[in-house]
């Protein structure tokens, strides 16, 4: 059986479709390749269909449930869900719709505007926009020549990394990077230097052939925990912009090629320099996806991660909000 893609499922513009649902007392799940919810009547379980690829939103009301089969198939189809009290108010949390990960945002209106505010003062200047960009990637550079070399004193024996080469690498992107005039010269350079940080960790970890890609069958163990950490790492970036009360589609570097391009933009201050690493060494280590994620943990703990992300916001928003960086 052919395998439906999101595109696939979202051939029903939004506007044109007929259904929003409110359940209660029932549990939504796949049986058979559909999304339905069951109920109980006395001794009987009663299956009901829902029709996702025209529905708009489900509201999850007193006494419900859904699987973890059931979400992937609604973000599929671009449905939705809210989780709500009885009679579908207030509204609890609702998704992000994302195919390949589900964020359920707390839907409280009392989050701080002023961050949003500030982000907006300047968002909308591209010559600002830059500025925020670039000031993104500096320390993004920071921080991998911070923990790489952190790693290689902790795993010399799987880590031979030359501190010469990645230093002096390092510093000539930064001031590439400070010289860099639209947003497109500095995603070509995130580019060139994502290809050198591969080049240089392959060597260091002799790890071999490798070529990176996402998600599909077939991966080897270092593309796996590529694809473990940074999840975990867009997790975190999602849960700063939250506390702030920024939205995810104010990017200043990835909005144009991808939804939610602010999340990317934040977990790049230290997905680059936790998770590869990491992945490449734990690869070679014959670890398993367990192991590898608890040393992920363990080092953005370390780190302080989400600490880090929200001072590096804040300073964002008051140096380019208000004033010349």
């Amino acid at each position: 059986m052919k395998e439906l893609t999101p595109s696939d499922l979202k051939t029903i513009l939004h506007s044109k479709r007929a259904n929003l649902y409110y359940l209660e007392h029932c549990r939504v799940l796949v049986n058979g390749g559909r999304v339905e919810y069951l109920t109980e009547q006395g001794s009987e379980s009663l299956y009901w269909n829902i029709r996702i690829a025209n529905t708009t939103s489900i509201l999850m009301g007193s006494g419900t449930s859904i699987t973890q089969a059931a979400m992937r198939e609604l973000s599929k189809a671009g449905v939705l869900v809210g989780f709500c009290g009885g009679g579908g108010s207030p509204l609890y949390a609702a998704t992000e719709v994302e195919p390949d990960v589900i964020w359920l945002s707390s839907q409280s209106e009392y989050r701080p505007t002023e961050y949003l505010q500030r982000w907006v003062s300047f968002w909308f200047d591209e010559e600002k926009r830059i500025k925020a960009a670039k000031k993104l990637q500096i320390i993004r550079l920071e921080n991998i020549e911070k923990y790489w070399i952190e790693l290689q004193k902790k795993h010399k024996s799987s880590l031979n990394l030359n501190s010469d080469q990645l230093v002096d690498i390092l510093r000539r992107n930064r001031k590439i990077v400070a010289d860099c005039n639209s947003v497109n010269e500095v995603l070509n350079r995130e580019a060139v230097l994502t290809k050198s940080l591969y080049k240089i960790i392959i060597e260091a970890t002799k790890y071999g052939e490798f070529t990176r890609s996402k998600r599909g069958t077939g991966q080897d163990l270092a593309n796996q925990f590529l694809d473990y950490g940074n999840y975990l790492m867009y997790g975190l970036a999602a849960t700063s912009l939250w506390v702030l009360g920024i939205p995810h589609g104010l990017a200043v570097l990835h909005g144009k090629t991808r939804r939610g391009g602010l999340v990317f933009d934040i977990a790049d201050l230290l997905k680059d320099a936790l998770v590869l690493p990491q992945a490449f060494v734990s690869a070679v280590q014959g670890h398993d996806e367990g192991q590898f994620k608890n040393l992920c943990i363990s080092a953005f703990l370390k780190a302080s991660v989400i600490d880090h992300m929200i001072d590096t916001i804040k300073t964002i928003v008051s140096s380019v909000g208000t004033e010349e960086l």
